[in-house]
Protein backbone atom coordinates (compact mmCIF):
# COMPACT_ATOMS: atom_id res chain seq x y z
CA UNK A 1 0.00 0.00 0.00
CA UNK A 2 1.47 3.42 -1.05
CA UNK A 3 1.85 6.31 1.32
CA UNK A 4 0.71 9.42 0.14
CA UNK A 5 1.21 11.39 3.22
CA UNK A 6 3.92 14.49 2.22
CA UNK A 7 7.03 14.84 3.48
CA UNK A 8 8.31 18.13 4.70
CA UNK A 9 12.08 18.67 4.54
CA UNK A 10 13.54 20.38 7.64
CA UNK A 11 15.93 22.00 4.84
CA UNK A 12 14.99 25.26 3.31
CA UNK A 13 17.10 26.72 0.70
CA UNK A 14 16.31 30.89 1.09
CA UNK A 15 15.74 32.41 -2.66
CA UNK A 16 18.96 34.24 -3.77
CA UNK A 17 18.91 37.97 -4.15
CA UNK A 18 20.23 39.75 -8.03
CA UNK A 19 23.91 41.06 -7.42
CA UNK A 20 23.66 44.74 -8.28
CA UNK A 21 25.57 45.93 -11.02
CA UNK A 22 29.29 46.94 -11.38
CA UNK A 23 28.32 50.14 -13.53
CA UNK A 24 26.58 53.41 -11.16
CA UNK A 25 22.97 53.03 -13.47
CA UNK A 26 22.84 56.90 -12.75
CA UNK A 27 26.20 57.51 -14.76
CA UNK A 28 25.92 59.63 -18.21
CA UNK A 29 28.60 58.09 -20.42
CA UNK A 30 27.84 60.83 -22.98
CA UNK A 31 28.87 63.26 -20.60
CA UNK A 32 32.68 61.85 -20.22
CA UNK A 33 35.09 62.64 -22.58
CA UNK A 34 38.96 61.63 -22.95
CA UNK A 35 41.28 64.04 -22.09
CA UNK A 36 42.42 65.56 -25.13
CA UNK A 37 46.42 65.25 -26.76
CA UNK A 38 48.97 67.46 -26.00
CA UNK A 39 51.13 68.59 -28.85
CA UNK A 40 54.30 66.85 -29.26
CA UNK A 41 56.37 70.11 -28.12
CA UNK A 42 54.21 70.52 -24.71
CA UNK A 43 55.15 66.90 -23.78
CA UNK A 44 58.82 67.56 -24.81
CA UNK A 45 58.82 70.44 -22.81
CA UNK A 46 57.31 69.05 -19.71
CA UNK A 47 59.53 66.22 -19.95
CA UNK A 48 62.80 67.80 -19.63
CA UNK A 49 61.27 69.97 -17.16
CA UNK A 50 60.53 67.14 -15.40
CA UNK A 51 56.95 67.15 -15.00
CA UNK A 52 55.48 64.59 -13.88
CA UNK A 53 51.78 64.09 -15.69
CA UNK A 54 53.77 64.86 -18.91
CA UNK A 55 55.87 62.09 -18.60
CA UNK A 56 53.23 59.78 -17.39
CA UNK A 57 50.92 60.81 -19.86
CA UNK A 58 53.77 60.04 -22.34
CA UNK A 59 54.63 56.80 -21.07
CA UNK A 60 50.59 56.13 -21.67
CA UNK A 61 50.95 56.86 -25.25
CA UNK A 62 54.04 54.59 -25.77
CA UNK A 63 52.28 51.85 -24.26
CA UNK A 64 49.31 52.24 -26.46
CA UNK A 65 48.30 50.26 -29.21
CA UNK A 66 46.70 53.11 -31.55
CA UNK A 67 48.70 54.01 -34.57
CA UNK A 68 48.40 57.61 -33.88
CA UNK A 69 49.80 57.50 -30.80
CA UNK A 70 52.66 55.41 -31.84
CA UNK A 71 53.57 57.84 -33.88
CA UNK A 72 53.28 61.13 -31.68
CA UNK A 73 55.26 58.45 -29.19
CA UNK A 74 58.25 57.86 -31.86
CA UNK A 75 58.79 61.57 -32.85
CA UNK A 76 58.17 62.60 -28.39
CA UNK A 77 61.19 60.19 -28.18
CA UNK A 78 63.13 60.96 -30.99
CA UNK A 79 63.64 64.56 -29.93
CA UNK A 80 64.15 63.35 -25.85
CA UNK A 81 66.80 60.81 -26.99
CA UNK A 82 69.96 63.09 -26.65
CA UNK A 83 69.16 63.94 -22.80
CA UNK A 84 68.81 60.44 -22.08
CA UNK A 85 71.50 57.92 -21.08
CA UNK A 86 72.92 59.67 -18.24
CA UNK A 87 71.36 57.66 -15.32
CA UNK A 88 72.88 54.31 -13.93
CA UNK A 89 70.59 51.57 -14.81
CA UNK A 90 70.13 48.26 -12.18
CA UNK A 91 67.84 45.21 -12.76
CA UNK A 92 66.44 43.54 -9.30
CA UNK A 93 64.80 39.84 -9.85
CA UNK A 94 64.40 37.13 -7.93
CA UNK A 95 62.03 34.13 -6.59
CA UNK A 96 58.96 35.26 -5.34
CA UNK A 97 58.86 36.11 -1.31
CA UNK A 98 62.52 37.26 -2.04
CA UNK A 99 61.44 40.69 -0.71
CA UNK A 100 62.41 42.57 -3.89
CA UNK A 101 59.38 45.39 -3.13
CA UNK A 102 60.81 46.21 0.15
CA UNK A 103 64.40 46.04 -1.27
CA UNK A 104 63.46 48.53 -3.75
CA UNK A 105 61.93 50.80 -1.01
CA UNK A 106 64.19 50.92 1.62
CA UNK A 107 66.84 51.40 -1.20
CA UNK A 108 65.36 53.90 -3.09
CA UNK A 109 64.29 55.84 0.34
CA UNK A 110 68.22 55.85 0.65
CA UNK A 111 68.76 56.72 -2.29
CA UNK A 112 66.54 59.51 -3.00
CA UNK A 113 67.94 60.60 0.58
CA UNK A 114 71.24 61.03 -0.98
CA UNK A 115 69.34 63.31 -3.20
CA UNK A 116 69.14 61.43 -6.31
CA UNK A 117 66.23 61.27 -8.85
CA UNK A 118 65.10 57.52 -8.80
CA UNK A 119 62.40 56.09 -11.23
CA UNK A 120 61.40 52.55 -10.83
CA UNK A 121 60.51 50.76 -13.52
CA UNK A 122 58.32 46.98 -13.25
CA UNK A 123 57.65 44.46 -15.46
CA UNK A 124 53.98 43.11 -13.67
CA UNK A 125 52.07 39.99 -15.59
CA UNK A 126 48.83 41.24 -16.95
CA UNK A 127 45.74 40.66 -16.07
CA UNK A 128 44.08 38.41 -18.76
CA UNK A 129 40.53 40.29 -18.86
CA UNK A 130 41.93 44.01 -18.58
CA UNK A 131 45.73 43.70 -20.06
CA UNK A 132 46.32 46.05 -16.73
CA UNK A 133 48.85 45.27 -14.53
CA UNK A 134 48.01 42.84 -11.70
CA UNK A 135 50.94 43.48 -8.74
CA UNK A 136 50.27 47.18 -8.46
CA UNK A 137 54.08 48.44 -7.35
CA UNK A 138 52.65 51.64 -5.98
CA UNK A 139 50.38 49.76 -2.83
CA UNK A 140 53.51 47.69 -2.16
CA UNK A 141 55.69 50.07 -1.94
CA UNK A 142 53.54 53.23 -0.39
CA UNK A 143 56.54 55.29 1.44
CA UNK A 144 58.65 55.59 -2.07
CA UNK A 145 55.23 56.17 -4.06
CA UNK A 146 54.99 59.26 -1.56
CA UNK A 147 58.41 60.60 -1.90
CA UNK A 148 58.58 63.55 -4.16
CA UNK A 149 62.39 62.77 -5.80
CA UNK A 150 60.94 58.89 -6.57
CA UNK A 151 58.55 57.56 -9.57
CA UNK A 152 56.86 54.08 -9.55
CA UNK A 153 55.56 53.22 -13.18
CA UNK A 154 54.45 48.88 -13.78
CA UNK A 155 55.03 47.82 -17.05
CA UNK A 156 52.02 45.59 -17.90
CA UNK A 157 53.60 42.55 -19.75
CA UNK A 158 50.08 41.67 -21.73
CA UNK A 159 51.26 38.14 -22.57
CA UNK A 160 54.25 39.68 -24.80
CA UNK A 161 57.93 40.14 -23.28
CA UNK A 162 59.19 41.24 -26.75
CA UNK A 163 56.85 44.05 -26.55
CA UNK A 164 57.54 44.58 -22.99
CA UNK A 165 61.43 44.75 -24.18
CA UNK A 166 60.34 47.76 -26.60
CA UNK A 167 58.10 49.44 -24.40
CA UNK A 168 60.36 49.68 -21.07
CA UNK A 169 63.06 50.60 -22.85
CA UNK A 170 61.58 53.60 -24.55
CA UNK A 171 60.38 54.52 -21.38
CA UNK A 172 63.68 54.27 -19.84
CA UNK A 173 64.45 57.13 -22.14
CA UNK A 174 61.82 59.12 -21.66
CA UNK A 175 62.74 58.97 -17.42
CA UNK A 176 66.25 59.31 -18.52
CA UNK A 177 65.21 62.73 -20.17
CA UNK A 178 63.03 63.99 -17.05
CA UNK A 179 66.37 63.82 -15.05
CA UNK A 180 66.07 60.84 -13.01
CA UNK A 181 69.79 59.25 -11.99
CA UNK A 182 68.92 56.19 -10.70
CA UNK A 183 66.79 53.74 -12.75
CA UNK A 184 65.60 50.16 -11.51
CA UNK A 185 63.83 48.13 -13.52
CA UNK A 186 62.25 45.12 -11.87
CA UNK A 187 60.59 41.41 -12.86
CA UNK A 188 58.44 39.70 -11.22
CA UNK A 189 60.31 36.51 -10.40
CA UNK A 190 62.72 34.29 -12.40
CA UNK A 191 61.64 33.21 -15.50
CA UNK A 192 61.87 34.25 -18.87
CA UNK A 193 61.77 37.90 -18.38
CA UNK A 194 65.18 38.05 -16.75
CA UNK A 195 66.87 38.03 -19.85
CA UNK A 196 64.75 40.64 -21.22
CA UNK A 197 65.77 43.04 -18.14
CA UNK A 198 69.69 41.70 -18.08
CA UNK A 199 69.47 43.54 -22.16
CA UNK A 200 68.89 46.83 -20.70
CA UNK A 201 70.64 47.87 -17.36
CA UNK A 202 74.11 48.42 -16.38
CA UNK A 203 73.61 46.02 -13.11
CA UNK A 204 72.37 43.12 -12.58
CA UNK A 205 70.87 41.78 -9.32
CA UNK A 206 69.83 38.48 -8.08
CA UNK A 207 67.52 38.82 -4.83
CA UNK A 208 67.57 35.26 -2.93
CA UNK A 209 66.89 34.66 0.49
CA UNK A 210 67.79 30.95 3.08
CA UNK A 211 65.61 29.27 4.37
CA UNK A 212 63.41 28.21 1.69
CA UNK A 213 64.66 24.58 1.39
CA UNK A 214 67.28 23.89 -1.13
CA UNK A 215 68.39 27.37 -2.10
CA UNK A 216 70.14 26.61 -5.59
CA UNK A 217 66.99 24.54 -6.56
CA UNK A 218 64.73 26.64 -9.06
CA UNK A 219 67.28 29.45 -9.48
CA UNK A 220 68.72 28.59 -13.16
CA UNK A 221 72.35 28.43 -14.33
CA UNK A 222 71.81 31.24 -17.18
CA UNK A 223 70.44 33.63 -14.32
CA UNK A 224 73.28 33.07 -11.96
CA UNK A 225 76.09 33.63 -14.54
CA UNK A 226 73.94 37.35 -15.98
CA UNK A 227 74.23 38.81 -11.65
CA UNK A 228 76.53 41.22 -11.44
CA UNK A 229 75.94 40.38 -7.62
CA UNK A 230 73.64 38.39 -5.97
CA UNK A 231 72.39 39.43 -2.77
CA UNK A 232 70.90 37.08 0.58
CA UNK A 233 67.65 39.59 2.04
CA UNK A 234 65.87 38.95 5.23
CA UNK A 235 69.29 38.42 7.25
CA UNK A 236 67.91 39.88 10.63
CA UNK A 237 66.41 38.18 13.63
CA UNK A 238 67.13 34.04 13.94
CA UNK A 239 67.85 34.22 10.25
CA UNK A 240 71.29 36.02 10.48
CA UNK A 241 73.28 32.34 10.67
CA UNK A 242 71.02 30.94 7.75
CA UNK A 243 71.53 33.63 5.68
CA UNK A 244 75.90 33.48 5.81
CA UNK A 245 75.26 29.77 5.37
CA UNK A 246 73.41 30.78 2.26
CA UNK A 247 76.23 33.39 1.25
CA UNK A 248 79.02 30.72 1.39
CA UNK A 249 77.07 28.03 -0.43
CA UNK A 250 76.30 31.03 -3.58
CA UNK A 251 80.04 32.04 -3.40
CA UNK A 252 81.19 29.16 -3.43
CA UNK A 253 79.05 28.12 -6.63
CA UNK A 254 79.96 31.22 -8.51
CA UNK A 255 83.88 30.26 -8.32
CA UNK A 256 82.78 26.86 -10.65
CA UNK A 257 81.72 29.38 -13.28
CA UNK A 258 85.26 29.08 -15.66
CA UNK A 259 84.70 32.18 -17.62
CA UNK A 260 85.42 35.17 -16.54
CA UNK A 261 82.68 37.85 -17.23
CA UNK A 262 83.61 40.36 -20.14
CA UNK A 263 83.60 43.13 -17.49
CA UNK A 264 86.13 41.72 -15.63
CA UNK A 265 83.76 42.29 -12.58
CA UNK A 266 83.97 39.20 -10.17
CA UNK A 267 80.48 38.67 -8.59
CA UNK A 268 79.47 39.78 -5.23
CA UNK A 269 77.37 37.86 -2.91
CA UNK A 270 76.04 39.64 0.38
CA UNK A 271 73.55 39.55 2.93
CA UNK A 272 71.27 42.62 3.64
CA UNK A 273 68.17 43.03 5.40
CA UNK A 274 65.65 45.01 4.06
CA UNK A 275 63.29 45.76 6.66
CA UNK A 276 66.05 47.05 9.25
CA UNK A 277 68.57 48.74 6.24
CA UNK A 278 71.57 46.61 7.20
CA UNK A 279 73.69 46.75 3.79
CA UNK A 280 71.71 48.96 2.00
CA UNK A 281 74.48 51.39 1.84
CA UNK A 282 77.14 48.94 1.07
CA UNK A 283 74.99 47.79 -2.03
CA UNK A 284 75.06 51.28 -3.23
CA UNK A 285 78.79 51.37 -2.84
CA UNK A 286 79.85 47.80 -4.44
CA UNK A 287 77.39 49.60 -7.42
CA UNK A 288 79.28 52.83 -7.69
CA UNK A 289 82.89 50.27 -7.38
CA UNK A 290 81.38 48.36 -10.24
CA UNK A 291 80.49 51.14 -12.49
CA UNK A 292 83.94 53.24 -11.62
CA UNK A 293 85.84 50.05 -13.05
CA UNK A 294 83.43 48.86 -16.11
CA UNK A 295 84.03 52.70 -17.14
CA UNK A 296 87.95 52.45 -16.87
CA UNK A 297 88.06 49.21 -18.85
CA UNK A 298 85.78 50.58 -21.63
CA UNK A 299 83.06 47.74 -21.01
CA UNK A 300 80.17 50.34 -19.41
CA UNK A 301 79.53 51.82 -22.67
CA UNK A 302 80.77 49.02 -24.67
CA UNK A 303 77.83 46.79 -23.30
CA UNK A 304 75.36 50.18 -23.79
CA UNK A 305 76.42 50.18 -27.42
CA UNK A 306 75.28 46.34 -27.68
CA UNK A 307 72.30 46.69 -26.03
CA UNK A 308 70.99 49.55 -28.18
CA UNK A 309 72.53 46.94 -31.41
CA UNK A 310 70.24 44.46 -29.76
CA UNK A 311 67.52 46.02 -29.63
CA UNK A 312 67.54 47.44 -33.33
CA UNK A 313 67.54 44.11 -34.30
CA UNK A 314 65.02 43.13 -31.97
CA UNK A 315 62.62 45.55 -33.92
CA UNK A 316 63.29 44.25 -37.58
CA UNK A 317 62.83 41.05 -36.25
CA UNK A 318 59.59 41.61 -34.64
CA UNK A 319 58.42 44.05 -37.34
CA UNK A 320 58.64 41.34 -39.97
CA UNK A 321 57.17 39.11 -37.50
CA UNK A 322 53.82 41.56 -37.41
CA UNK A 323 53.73 42.14 -41.01
CA UNK A 324 53.99 38.53 -42.25
CA UNK A 325 51.21 37.22 -39.97
CA UNK A 326 48.90 40.71 -40.94
CA UNK A 327 48.92 39.76 -44.69
CA UNK A 328 46.09 39.01 -45.85
CA UNK A 329 47.18 35.73 -48.22
CA UNK A 330 49.25 34.71 -45.09
CA UNK A 331 45.81 34.64 -42.99
CA UNK A 332 44.15 32.74 -45.48
CA UNK A 333 46.24 30.54 -46.79
CA UNK A 334 47.39 29.37 -42.92
CA UNK A 335 43.81 28.80 -42.34
CA UNK A 336 43.40 26.49 -45.39
CA UNK A 337 46.74 24.62 -45.22
CA UNK A 338 46.27 23.71 -41.12
CA UNK A 339 43.13 21.72 -42.74
CA UNK A 340 45.30 19.90 -45.05
CA UNK A 341 47.84 19.20 -42.24
CA UNK A 342 45.05 17.66 -40.17
CA UNK A 343 43.78 15.70 -42.64
CA UNK A 344 47.64 14.35 -43.75
CA UNK A 345 47.72 15.53 -47.07
CA UNK A 346 50.59 17.42 -46.42
CA UNK A 347 53.57 18.36 -43.88
CA UNK A 348 54.04 21.33 -41.83
CA UNK A 349 57.16 21.77 -43.35
CA UNK A 350 56.02 21.69 -47.19
CA UNK A 351 52.99 23.90 -46.07
CA UNK A 352 55.26 26.09 -44.49
CA UNK A 353 57.44 26.86 -47.12
CA UNK A 354 54.67 27.35 -49.84
CA UNK A 355 53.56 30.13 -47.79
CA UNK A 356 56.36 31.97 -47.48
CA UNK A 357 56.97 31.43 -50.95
CA UNK A 358 53.65 32.91 -51.81
CA UNK A 359 54.36 35.88 -49.54
CA UNK A 360 57.94 36.45 -50.83
CA UNK A 361 56.27 36.32 -54.25
CA UNK A 362 53.32 38.74 -53.57
CA UNK A 363 56.13 41.27 -51.89
CA UNK A 364 58.73 41.36 -54.19
CA UNK A 365 56.22 41.95 -57.23
CA UNK A 366 55.19 44.85 -55.22
CA UNK A 367 58.35 46.59 -55.18
CA UNK A 368 58.78 46.09 -59.04
CA UNK A 369 55.56 47.91 -58.75
CA UNK A 370 56.62 50.89 -57.05
CA UNK A 371 59.72 50.82 -59.21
Amino acid sequence: MEDNTEFESALHVQEGINMPSQVNPYLDFSTLKRKPLLDKQAYIDGILSGDRVALSQAITLIESSKQEHYQLAQSILDACIPYSGNSIRIGITGVPGAGKSTFIESFGKYLTGLGHKLAVLAIDPSSERSKGSILGDKTRMEELAADEHAFIRPSPSAGSLGGVARKTAETLILCEAAGFGVVFIETVGVGQSETTVHSMVDFFILLIISGAGDELQGIKRGIMEMADAVIVNKADGDNIQKAERTRIQYANVLTLFSSPPQSTWKPPVMTISSLYKTGIVETWEMILRYKEQTMQNGFFMHNRTKQLHDRFRSFLEESLFDSFYAAPEVKESIARYQQEITDKRITPYAAGKIILEQFYSCHSGDKQADK
